[in-house]
């Protein structure tokens, strides 16, 4: 019997401490897995368990043993799912941000799906750091506002650009005088629009010292929130250029600063590489497509950006 073979018996009678029970897992007689267990212990020249009253418990080596070998099997079938070829008309998974999801890329489905028909698309809505494993996830659209896994393989789409944005009729009042729109999952986004737009700061969102005199602020708890307070007429909010394109483009909202990148992107993130996978580089080519088309709006730098 090859040493594979072993350790596979092995695994399911330590894994049970059972030899009946690994034995009907593996469809085998119990005195098959008997026999393939006393090999191993000869070969090895170490007992793996201690047989007590029709009882086994593993032995320090057994332990030992059964801890290599469950690490062994967890990288085989990681290796195995890695390199599986996806079913004929299989569903491809994508996790995406919420706020992206909402606001860009479900108003943009409808154009993946005519011109990839065969490639059913389930969307997910999640944030953050992704298991793909556990949650059956195939692909992830990320802003890269946290630690990538370096195992992973990723590709830039778009860099992130940011402005201040407002209703039409709003947008003759100061910028220093209006209400400022905080949302809770970005609470930075003025001072980080302001650092590279190169404006003056604006004051502490909190209303600490050193705020602007008259300087009003309301808080949402998500972004997708305060982009929909600016287009109520509620005040400014420092939106994604890709989030306000559609309110953009028929005049719900104006950026009178324009938009500029804030050192952040929007990535596609896989477990694998994309061209094993048509139906992800499918994905990818088609994000990086829609991403390229020009955005509304005025050019970077084409109104005033100071808070005064």
């Amino acid at each position: 019997m090859h040493w594979l073979g072993w350790i596979r018996f092995f695994e399911a009678a330590a894994r049970h401490q059972n030899f009946a029970r690994a034995a009907a897992e593996l469809h085998l007689t119990h005195g098959a897995i008997s026999r393939q267990i006393r090999q191993l212990e000869d070969a090895l020249g170490v007992p793996l368990f201690e047989r007590r009253n029709r009882a086994v418990f593993l032995t320090e080596a057994g332990q030992t043993l059964h801890a290599a070998a469950t690490q062994s099997m967890d990288l085989l079938a990681a290796a195995a799912e890695r390199i599986r070829a996806p079913a004929a008309n299989a569903a491809l998974v994508l996790s995406c941000e919420p706020t992206i999801a909402m606001r860009w890329l479900i108003p943009r489905l409808s154009r993946f799906s005519a011109v990839h028909p065969d490639i059913p698309l389930h969307l997910m809505a999640a944030g953050g750091p992704v298991d793909f494993a556990a949650q059956g996830i195939d692909v992830a659209l990320r802003r890269n506002d946290f630690a990538f896994d370096p195992r992973w393989h990723t590709s830039e789409l778009a860099p992130e650009r940011v402005g201040p944005v407002c209703r039409p009729d709003q947008a003759s009042v100061a910028l220093a005088d209006a209400v400022r729109l905080h949302t809770r999952t970005r609470p930075d986004a003025w001072q980080r629009w302001a650092r590279s737009a190169g404006a003056a700061q604006p004051g502490s969102p909190d209303g600490a010292k050193g705020g602007l005199a008259g300087q009003r602020d309301a808080w949402y708890e998500h972004f997708y929130l305060s982009l929909q307070a600016a287009a109520a007429g509620l005040g400014w909010a420092v939106a994604s250029e890709w989030m306000a394109a559609d309110e953009l483009a028929d005049g719900r909202l104006t950026a009178p600063c324009g938009f500029v990148p804030d050192g952040s992107a929007y990535h596609l993130i896989s477990p694998v590489p994309f061209a094993r996978d048509p139906r992800r580089e499918a994905l990818l080519q088609w994000l990086r497509a829609e991403l390229g088309r020009p955005a509304p709006g005025p050019a970077p730098g084409s109104a005033d950006t100071s808070m005064g």
